[in-house]
């Protein structure tokens, strides 16, 4: 058996599901390999993060507060809404990462660890890494983004580097040149990116609060649909048009999960069919499922290609378009954007997406692809090769 040297190890996220939730099973994985974990974010996590057996620190702020902070800057909601580019580059190239650098630069002066995980979203953790002259690495949440699509965000945080005196990748600094976990199966991954950097591969383990699902999800008599637009951009009207137009599938039944951001009352009377849940398990869930009607957000993506089910894509916001893109793309779904959104173009699209030969190979595919990404027991085993 190889004896691995414990080492103290702190991970740092943006304080959202999507940004938390892709580190901890490798948090968990080099927790349970003996090392020290300290998971630093926002205290809303605080216990989701004890429950798993990690220290947990208070730092950052929630995204919704920043983007409050910013825009309380800038006058009102709507004098900000006319320069969105640079609210956005403002929150995440400035806001978050001075505000992370800040609660992080003397906690790690005091606890001293041996090695930071920031992920890709959180530059700032990384950011007082180098300060303190603790080495660090960058764990993605998804598809690398396209610098090119971020123009500002990429100016504030080389702005923001500059003043601490800490060269960045010109390119693409939000890595700040860290080696680079990639959660992302490489066939679906950024062509550019891959070619420019050395990335250390790692399986995406979907990650959700342990709950139970209905005993007809488990025993799956009709095929399973489910429906979800996550956490962060829930939409009642896109989310009555999907549940309407997944209602006219023949044969099928169909749960909806309506986030946190969405009242489920505000769904309104539903056939007997359709269940609508404020929440589920979702990781539990995808292996149970023959469709995904989604926002696509990185997690649930990725979730999806680890069971290689069909999905049917209705982006609202941030990385999901470019996510949308690439499953349209690979031949793993469908995707339908903006006023395409109708109860007719969901059942057309839907049923299609059900009974697609190609498609299901395709995601059989991709799902053998994550399968053989090195798992985060794995890759625990060498995160100490990254100390100095």
């Amino acid at each position: 058996m190889v004896t691995i040297e414990p080492v103290k190890i702190l991970f740092s996220s943006l304080g959202s599901h999507g940004h938390t939730y892709p580190l901890l099973p490798l948090a968990v994985a080099a927790r349970e390999h003996g090392h020290d974990v300290t998971f630093a974010t926002t205290a809303a996590f605080a216990d989701t993060i004890t429950r798993l057996g990690l220290e947990h620190f208070a730092a950052g702020m929630d995204m919704r507060e920043a983007f409050g902070e910013v825009v309380a800057r800038h006058g009102s909601p709507q004098q900000a809404g006319q320069a969105e580019p640079q609210l956005i580059a403002e929150v995440f190239g400035s806001t978050l990462p001075r505000r992370f650098h800040a609660d992080l630069a003397p906690f790690i002066e005091r606890w001293r660890p041996d090695l930071v995980v920031h992920e890709l979203g959180n530059p700032g953790a990384g950011l007082a890494a180098r300060t303190a002259g603790v080495p660090a690495v960058c764990h993605g949440f998804g598809r690398m983004w396209d610098s090119d699509e971020l123009p500002f965000v990429l100016d504030s945080l080389h702005g923001f580097a500059g003043e601490l005196g800490v060269e960045v990748p010109a390119d693409n600094p939000m890595p700040l040149g860290n080696p680079y976990l990639d959660i992302c199966p490489p066939s679906v991954q950024v062509k550019a990116f891959l070619a420019a950097h050395d990335t250390i591969p790692l399986r995406p383990v979907p990650f959700a609060e342990p709950g139970e699902l209905p005993d007809w999800v488990v025993a799956h008599e009709r095929p399973l649909v489910y429906l979800t637009l996550g956490t962060a951009f829930g939409h009642a009207d896109v989310l009555r048009a999907a549940i309407a137009g997944l209602a006219a599938l023949e044969g099928t039944r169909v749960l909806v999960a309506a986030g946190p951001t969405v009242e489920v009352s505000a769904l309104g009377d539903v056939p007997d069919h359709v269940t609508v849940l404020p929440w589920v398990p979702q990781a539990e869930l995808l292996p149970h499922t023959d469709l995904v009607v989604h926002h696509g957000g990185s997690g649930t993506t990725l979730g999806s290609f680890a069971s290689g089910v069909p999905q049917l894509l209705l982006p609202q916001g941030a990385d999901q378009f470019s996510n949308a893109e690439v499953v349209a793309e690979h031949g793993l779904g469908a995707r339908l954007l903006g006023d395409a959104v109708t109860a007719e173009a969901v059942t057309e699209h839907a049923r299609a997406l059900l009974s697609d030969p190609a498609v299901r190979e395709a995601g059989r595919a991709i799902a053998a692809e994550v399968a053989a990404m090195p798992s985060p027991a794995e890759v625990a085993a060498s995160l100490s090769d990254h100390v100095r």
